[in-house]
């Protein structure tokens, strides 16, 4: 069956490391979808996690400049500052795009996150083309461990 539209999305997530070799090939170091935040007091204090987002499209038969926008939603359903940037599809089916974008993202709240992504372009209506989550669970810490009393006996 021929493919009559496009772009499609191919891949998009979390992780902490994305190389990108001599040849254009990306590779993703840990995915993850779960950071864990301690604190001293019972809610969170607001705490920047580092992270990138990759995100991976395939052109189908779409040929032309769109954009695309990772508008990121916190827990309380409020929508944060999307973030926007121009990318060419070259219309040759397998031929794409390979997004990785660093994130120092300020979390305030702990819940789930949704990171919508949409694709808009001239010939192309704006459409949301998946939404990821980023987890934040908060831990208050109570302090320093207690020591062991076995292991404080000299031998």
């Amino acid at each position: 069956m021929p493919i009559t539209s496009g772009p499609y999305l191919a891949a998009a997530f979390f992780c902490d490391k994305v190389l990108r070799e001599a040849d254009g090939v990306l590779s993703a170091i840990r995915i993850v979808d779960r950071w864990n935040v301690t604190g001293p007091s019972e809610t969170m204090p607001p705490t920047v996690l580092q992270t990138n987002l990759l995100i991976m499209m395939k052109s189908g038969v779409y040929r032309g400049q769109a954009q695309l926008t990772v508008t990121p939603i916190a827990p309380s359903n409020q929508r944060l500052q999307p973030i926007t940037f121009p990318v060419l599809f070259e219309g040759e089916d397998e031929r794409g795009n390979g997004i990785a974008l660093p994130l120092a993202f300020p979390a305030q709240e702990d819940g789930t996150y949704w990171f919508e992504i949409t694709l808009s372009g001239q010939a192309l209506p704006q459409r949301v083309i998946t939404a990821i989550p980023m987890r934040v669970a908060y831990l208050q810490a109570f302090g320093a461990p207690m020591p062991n009393p076995s292991q404080n006996n000299p031998s």
